[in-house]
């Protein structure tokens, strides 16, 4: 079993990314976890699990997106595309068995591509207030009608952040490049045994996505569990137990 290491490995994919990352050896399948939006791989759920995973032998994968955390390129030149594309070229690189997909914010969204252009390697998938189309529904849906006209014409826009004191910055490139990976316009077929947590407190996703999410999926056995009280960054104690559970709920149910 591999100790942890505090220096990432780095992998340079087929389009010239060089993608930050730590893989802990262990049975399969290995867990994979998908970071949100702006965050990274040093997140509290992330080396969470890593650690749960290790003291139980399990292979964990865990990576920053381009543009992310220790990874290269800037995060502004980014969109869910190349974020999905990143993920998939490091999952086919490093693991060559099943993977279960924990997905977290924008992570969800992203499990939930994987989940199709993967195939039969996905043999289970965790969302953590999955925000799937969150570009379109979320972004889009909610800006201004001088907001809409700033983003084509000056190809940005600037909006708070509750997390930081530097502004989100929306570029014209992700609203539009996300409008060719939206899940919830197409059949979503789910194969495998799926959990969705979801914080009823959740000021960034509301219930209604998940909701939507659970009606919209097909599939023999999907779950949605709603937290009361919970915010979106469901990393409270009871909230890492509730991800613990869900995963081996799901690792079981898959015959693993």
């Amino acid at each position: 079993m591999s100790e942890p290491s505090s220096e990432p490995s780095y992998l340079e994919t087929p389009q010239g990314r060089r993608i930050a990352y730590h893989l802990t050896g262990g049975k399969g399948p290995t867990v994979v976890f998908l970071g949100g939006f702006r965050s990274d791989m040093e997140g509290t759920k992330a080396v969470h699990l890593e650690d749960w995973c290790r003291k139980r032998g399990q292979a964990f994968l865990r990576f920053d997106y381009s543009g992310h955390g220790q990874s290269s390129e800037d995060f502004l030149d980014g969109a869910i595309g190349d974020w999905a594309e990143d993920a998939e070229e490091t999952i086919n690189a490093l693991v060559d068995g099943p993977v279960m997909l924990v997905g977290s914010s924008m992570g969800g969204w992203i499990s939930l591509i994987l989940s199709k252009r993967l195939g039969d390697k996905v043999c289970g998938l965790v969302g953590i207030a999955a925000a799937p189309d969150f570009t379109e529904d979320s972004m889009w849906a909610g800006f201004s009608a001088d907001q809409k006209v700033a983003l084509v014409e000056d190809g940005r826009v600037e909006l708070a952040s509750e997390y930081s004191d530097d502004p989100y910055v929306i570029t014209r490139r992700l609203i539009e490049e996300g409008r060719s990976q939206l899940v919830l316009r197409l059949p979503l077929v789910l194969k495998f045994p799926a959990r969705f947590l979801q914080g009823t407190e959740d000021a960034d996703v509301d219930m209604a996505v998940a909701l939507r999410l659970l009606d919209h999926a097909e599939g023999k056995d999907l779950r949605l569990t709603l937290v009361k009280g919970a915010d979106h960054r469901f990393s409270t104690p009871e909230c890492l137990g509730l991800i613990e559970r869900a995963i081996d709920d799901v690792l079981t149910r898959g015959g693993h």
